[in-house]
């Protein structure tokens, strides 16, 4: 029964999947160009809230952790596993107080209707890996806005999705030139929970009731240590919550 669901479900899901992000597209824009930044927001938290309500299509259990702990008047740096494309999802709707931010790579700027959209025109950070100054200057800029805003920033540590679940080691330059430029910021381990199991078989099929968990660790303050040894502590803290340490 279980493959039956996975095999019956996973194409309804894309499509409510694909429709979202189609649907908001046009709507981002809009807001955009017709309302102000504010507005544009609030259309991206509007459309990665219905990105998460659609995993209910798929028998998806979803519980947010430790978001609470949060205090709401200093910038976040968010060091975060990363397992597949739905992370983004996930971390938006869990920091859409904070005015969510990306550091990505500038392929992601095209290709994907409503977040190649909202990369370009949101605030994120969109680096060349070829191109190590351009990808510092971006980076610099966007720690500058968080660093004004009091907005949260998500940096995927270990560079790269990693399917599998298991935590690869985490690389710390993004997190040090944020830090150079939002001085005041929190450091948040996020741990992503459960993508792994959701994609036994990769994007297709999905595995129908899996559950996923998304924790935010008690944040971390800098207190002028190296970026090094935050994102080292980071990565032992997010494979001891899942159980890797």
């Amino acid at each position: 029964m279980q493959m039956i669901l996975n095999y019956l479900l996973t194409p309804f899901y894309y499509v409510a999947f694909g429709l979202t992000l189609a649907i908001f597209h046009p709507v981002q824009m809009w807001a955009l160009h017709l309302g102000n930044r504010e507005a544009h927001t609030n259309s991206v938290i509007m459309l990665n809230r219905f990105l998460v309500l659609s995993m209910r299509i798929m028998g998806v259990k979803m519980t947010f952790e430790g978001l609470d702990n949060l205090p709401n008047d200093r910038p976040l740096i968010v060091v975060s596993n990363h397992q597949s494309l739905f992370d983004i999802q996930a971390f938006v709707h869990a920091f859409r107080r904070f005015h969510p931010k990306f550091v990505a790579k500038i392929e992601l700027a095209h290709g994907i209707p409503s977040i190649s959209y909202n990369l370009r025109h949101g605030g994120s950070a969109l680096i060349d890996r070829n191109n190590g100054s351009q990808s510092i200057r971006e980076i610099i800029r966007l720690g500058r806005l968080i660093e004004a805003k009091k907005y949260a920033v998500c940096i995927y540590a270990e560079g790269t999705r990693n399917p599998s679940g298991i935590v690869q080691k985490f690389q710390s330059a993004g997190v040090k030139t944020l830090l150079k430029a939002a001085p005041s910021a929190l450091v948040v381990p996020f741990v992503i929970d459960g993508h792994n199991r959701l994609m036994k078989n990769g994007y297709f099929p999905l595995q129908f009731g899996t559950k996923l968990t998304y924790t935010a660790l008690q944040p971390i303050e800098p207190c002028q240590r190296n970026a090094e040894s935050l994102v080292e502590e980071c990565e032992q803290l997010i494979k001891l919550h899942l159980g890797q340490a």
